[in-house]
């Protein structure tokens, strides 16, 4: 869990949930023809299943295997950009605010790309929406229904994740000795999870699970799996004549952070900012700031304008008196740091100091920022 972060599904963890079901799929090419059970949108009680889809509808890997034409590519993004305006900010509500928030997008999304795309690639997502969710899909409704699971299988492997969630909690809480202790428990229970539910299972329903799935698809290592960055909000104030949009950025790597000039928090990370700026620029990096004041100093533009001259800041910055990207960004600290990749993809985000006690997030970003270069 990165420090101060909000979002609940850390990158690390989607990344494990985007984890198949190797007990039963990676073995076999399942059959997608003749599919009885009736997909439907995760309820928003089902708090022990993830809600991967719009995380998986974001990565390059599932957009490939969707078969998306050419000429709706656009059309896609654009479904993507209007849900993900509501997604993104939707992180930081409460966990059973989020949930439901989330479950509406969902359902959104999947009407949307059914009208674009068809029913075939609705399914196609579905199916692996459900790879994605690995055996906690054995307490989602219509799979119950369709697998026809007793309640003493259900009470079972409900009972398995319910320990599985709980301990994960625990070791976040923990101290750093005890994590370090617990760890291996937590990542064992992790591994074994999937087996031990798919043992409560008998012949047919392990045969009917199959046919669920679809074929499997490798989205482990899928790590494009934030929102399109919402375009900035100008408000007319900059530090420079320099007034970039996201739009019209694209192909370029964007280190994009939201500061103010007086907060000490903010002020320890400028020399990263400056050393982006002055060695990424000429490779096609370009750091843009919003100032968004905390203090009533930092509600003077002016004061904004000679606090970035005195930082000698080359690069643009926002001036944003009334908050407004603050608010469409889903912000909740200063300072905030975000990377986005050519094609307009948040790729990694970061709140609070770069180097807070002994964190290297810098070079972790300078590692990002190479890789996102290299793409196309």
């Amino acid at each position: 869990m990165f420090a101060g972060e909000r979002l609940t599904m850390p990158i690390s963890k989607t990344k494990r949930l985007f984890v198949l079901m190797s007990l039963l799929w990676m073995t076999s090419i399942a059959v997608a023809a003749e599919i009885a059970m009736k997909y439907g949108p995760l309820s928003p009680n089902q708090i022990l299943v993830p809600q991967t889809l719009l995380h998986l509808a974001h990565t390059a890997e599932i957009q490939t295997e969707l078969q998306i034409p050419a000429d709706k590519q656009l059309s896609f993004e654009n479904i993507l950009r209007d849900i993900d305006l509501r997604w993104w900010p939707s992180r930081i509500l409460p966990v059973t605010e989020q949930r439901k928030r989330v479950t509406e997008l969902e359902s959104e999304f999947i009407r949307e790309t059914e009208k674009l795309l068809g029913g075939d690639a609705v399914m196609r997502l579905r199916q692996i929406e459900l790879q994605s969710q690995s055996s906690r899909i054995l307490v989602r409704s219509e799979v119950v229904a369709f697998l026809e699971l007793d309640a003493k299988q259900q009470k079972t492997v409900e009972e398995l994740f319910v320990a599985n969630d709980k301990l994960a909690v625990d070791v976040t809480a923990m101290s750093a000795k005890e994590k370090s202790e617990k760890l291996q428990s937590l990542v064992s229970a992790k591994q074994t999870e999937a087996k031990k539910a798919i043992a409560v299972l008998n012949t047919v329903q392990r045969d009917r699970i199959q046919k669920i799935a679809g074929t499997p698809v490798n989205t482990a290592t899928a790590e494009r799996i934030y929102a399109l960055a919402p375009e900035l909000i100008d408000t007319g104030n900059w530090t420079s004549e320099d007034r970039p949009t996201l739009e019209s950025l694209r192909g370029q790597v964007v280190i994009l952070h939201i500061y103010a000039f007086q907060c000490h928090n903010c002020v320890a990370n400028f020399r990263h900012y400056k050393r982006w700026d002055e060695n990424l620029k000429s490779k096609g990096v370009q750091v843009v700031g919003i100032q968004t004041p905390e203090t009533q100093n930092e509600k003077d533009p002016e004061k904004v304008r000679a606090a970035a001259a005195k930082e000698g800041f080359q690069f643009p910055v926002l001036i944003d008196l009334e908050n407004k990207n603050w608010k469409v960004w889903g912000n909740t600290m200063w300072p905030t740091v975000y990377v986005i990749d050519k094609k307009g993809y948040i790729r990694f985000w970061w709140q609070g100091e770069l180097n807070w006690q002994g964190n290297t997030v810098d070079q972790k970003i300078d590692t990002i920022v190479e890789k996102l270069l290299s793409e196309s």
